[in-house]
């Protein structure tokens, strides 16, 4: 089951942009996707050069012959890489290269910042994610990801989707079944997780290997989520972006967990 056939990760060269990457590389290999990697701002012709080491990359993890010739990325592994270098702001090139690629799935590293300091430095992460209606995959930068730079491995055995009457579950859980299934894992748990009140209807997968498991919570929605997230490899969550000025000053529930979660947060546009 292919989950994405084109995948685009803005970059800035950062430690944290290497592990959303390496998320990135991993889903396009498992699929045979589309890698498009953007980076905005002043030119950086060297860096872009040895930065991100696509081959390199996949001569660690073992998946090509050391010394392989730049073509064996398509060749022996069925991934087409495209380096994008634009000018302009790193959100307006992200959304500008959405519109015109138009990928099914964004990889991006966020900071996770909080209070004053979101709004002095607003995150490019958010900025996407509020105006696309591509499902974005936030990597933290203090945390973890969902494939190891240095080897490969994959850590995915518990994903968490949080399910409420809006925005409908639906899309989110259809995603944590089809990212479980890309990464061909034995196993791999999948917990809907309602908080406060009854639970919305909806239904399950039924895909090989998966397990399903529906939880129920009192309390602060945004808590509760994170509670549940300690022991989860990734969040999959339904989002409709802001909605009104409350919704704005306060941020939205995705946006309030993908800057606390220490797990990438999959936001899937409902």
């Amino acid at each position: 089951m292919s989950f994405a056939a084109s995948v685009l990760h803005p970059t800035d060269f950062s430690a944290a942009s290497e592990r959303a990457f390496a998320d990135a590389l991993a889903i396009a290999v498992l699929g045979g996707a589309h890698l498009d990697i953007l980076h905005a701002g002043s030119s950086l012709a060297e860096d872009w050069e040895r930065f991100p080491a696509v081959r390199k990359t996949l001569e660690r993890w073992g998946l090509l012959l050391p010394g392989s010739p730049r073509s064996a990325v398509f060749e022996r592994l069925g991934v087409a890489v495209t380096k994008l270098e634009w000018g302009g702001s790193p959100a307006g090139a992200c959304l500008r290269a959405i519109r015109e690629i138009d990928p099914d799935l964004v990889v991006v590293a966020t900071e996770g910042r909080k209070g004053v300091a979101r709004w002095l430095r607003p995150s490019v992460a958010e900025a996407v994610a509020y105006r696309t209606a591509a499902a974005t995959l936030f990597v933290p930068a203090r945390g973890r990801g969902l494939v190891s730079l240095d080897d490969g491995t994959i850590t995915l055995e518990r994903i968490l989707v949080p399910v409420a009457d809006r925005p409908l579950p639906g899309g989110a859980l259809a995603q944590a079944e089809r990212i479980a299934c890309a990464f061909k894992l034995e196993h791999v748990e999948i917990t809907a997780l309602h908080v406060n009140g009854p639970a919305p209807s909806f239904s399950l997968g039924e895909a090989t290997g998966l397990s399903w498991r529906q939880e129920s919570a009192q309390g602060d929605v945004v808590e509760e989520i994170l509670a549940a997230a300690r022991t989860s490899d990734l969040i999959v969550m339904p989002t409709e972006g802001r909605d009104g000025i409350w919704d704005a000053l306060r941020g939205s529930t995705t946006s309030q967990v993908l800057r606390a979660a220490r797990c990438p947060v999959l936001a899937v546009p409902a």
